[in-house]
């Protein structure tokens, strides 16, 4: 199977200590996000977890502990953006999150390390020519550490319009103009471009790569092996993307991005964080009186016969 860490929130940046008490504990307790007392128990254990999915806007914290990590297949996404604090109050600036892409490509490899340029906004400050030199510098900077970079344009989701009312949408006409900017770009310095959410139709006859950013073959190149995926039942309608059993909880994530859809109101994060302890099985809290807990049904999804890329 497939475990998660980063739908909904940065546990990498801000839970290194809790995830690492995870892996030497061997399981972790994980809420419903829809109903609070219907508690998933996932075993954390290579037999069963062929890979765990990262995603990030600072891997730093984590790269100490990567021995521990070191029996898991893993894939990683690192977001870099160019945006200052007024978007992205707590993300740390983006020549610091280049510098431990680079440790970590090296210790995973190009093929299981991803760059995510996204979300592109846009306004009178990040214009199409801002985008253009700040993605030239990065993907310059990123040269040979990766394979893929991600692109999407911002969505509006009503978190995203409360936090972060001025923000408007990009047209069609913008993304089509920095789009093939980007995809050429891209390839230039060795890298595919993968579209998620929205732009994907629109980016498809530039050369990207719309099929998904998080699919099976994506995982697949990560590991060097074939994986018999179950059926999967799509999260959201703008997303092809197979997913799976995330162990992250809504509104814990610090860096308080003014776009994010994982946010609904930074009060909810700094009470979260309050309820944090690093030695308990959840993320956030401990054990309450009426929790229903399920143990997961876990297998490896690996070929039984190792089949090498």
């Amino acid at each position: 199977m497939i475990l998660h860490t980063g739908m909904r929130t940065d546990i990498p940046a801000f839970y290194a200590p809790w995830l690492v008490n995870r892996l030497r504990a061997g399981e972790v307790c994980v809420r419903n996000p829809y109903d609070a007392r219907q508690v998933t128990r996932y075993h954390i254990d290579p037999q069963v977890v062929d890979l765990i999915a990262f995603c990030t806007k600072n891997p730093t914290p984590l790269l100490p502990y990567m021995q521990i990590l070191a029996p898991f297949g893993q894939f990683w996404y690192v977001t870099i953006t160019p945006y200052g604090r007024d978007i992205e109050p707590n993300v740390p600036a983006w020549q610091e999150v280049v510098r431990s892409f680079r440790q970590l490509s090296a210790v995973v490899g190009t093929h299981a390390v991803g760059w995510r340029y996204d979300p592109i906004i846009m306004d009178e400050r990040h214009t199409i020519d801002w985008h253009r030199r700040m993605f030239a510098a990065m993907a310059e900077a990123l040269a040979g550490w990766t394979e893929m970079v991600v692109i999407s344009f911002v969505m509006r989701y009503a978190k995203t319009r409360r936090n972060f009312p001025e923000v408007r949408a990009v047209t069609h006409a913008e993304q089509l103009a920095l789009g093939a900017y980007i995809i050429g770009t891209a390839k230039t310095y060795g890298m595919t471009v993968y579209t998620c959410g929205e732009g994907r139709a629109l980016l498809a006859a530039l050369g990207a790569d719309t099929g998904g950013c998080m699919m099976p073959r994506i995982y697949e190149r990560a590991l060097g092996r074939h994986i018999r995926f179950p059926k999967y039942q799509h999260q959201r309608k703008e997303c092809d993307c197979y997913l799976g059993a995330d162990i992250g909880a809504y509104d814990s994530c610090p860096h308080l991005c003014r776009y994010c859809y994982a946010t609904a109101h930074p009060q909810r994060v700094r009470k979260n964080m309050r309820l944090h302890d690093p030695a308990s099985p959840f993320l956030i809290g401990h054990t309450e009186k009426g929790d229903r807990v399920h143990t997961a049904r876990q297998e490896s999804w690996l070929e039984v016969q190792e089949k090498l890329f």
